[in-house]
């Protein structure tokens, strides 16, 4: 048991936290995401796409997106939790991704993943909207 442990000790030493706060609205669409080192540092950044999107492709966009931005960085220890069972579920592999758009998106997340040595997706509570996002509406 002490073994099991210490390993999943080892794996959480030098872990780096992505979460988003998403939102998608009538006329346009957006996320805004904070990277916590594992220092207890952290970034945000807001994200406002120039599209219209539904929430799902809100969700993939600022998933990519977090992925992208930890990379460059060269993170190489990433959780990046979710709040959307949908895409959570895809990429656990629990959901097939059925229609072309999704399927994209889903192959675009695996190949940002294949950048990390570990790269966890959970799926997160919904989070309350940031204020970032109510001035977005």
């Amino acid at each position: 048991m002490e073994e099991d442990s210490s390993k999943s000790e080892e794996s959480e030493k030098g872990m780096w936290k992505l979460s988003v706060n998403r939102s998608s609205c009538v006329s346009r669409s957006g996320a805004g995401l904070v990277l916590t080192s594992p220092d207890g540092w952290f970034l945000e950044y807001a994200l406002r796409f120039e599209f219209k999107a539904t929430n799902n492709e809100v969700e993939w966009e600022a998933l990519i997106s977090r992925l992208t931005i930890a990379k460059h960085l060269e993170v190489q220890k990433l959780e990046a939790s979710s709040d959307s069972q949908l895409v959570v579920g895809m990429i656990s592999g629990e959901y097939e991704a059925k229609e072309d758009t999704m399927a994209k998106y889903l192959a675009h997340v695996q190949n940002l993943k294949s950048a990390f040595q570990v790269c966890r997706i959970p799926l997160m509570g919904h989070p309350a909207f940031s204020e970032v996002e109510q001035d977005w509406c």
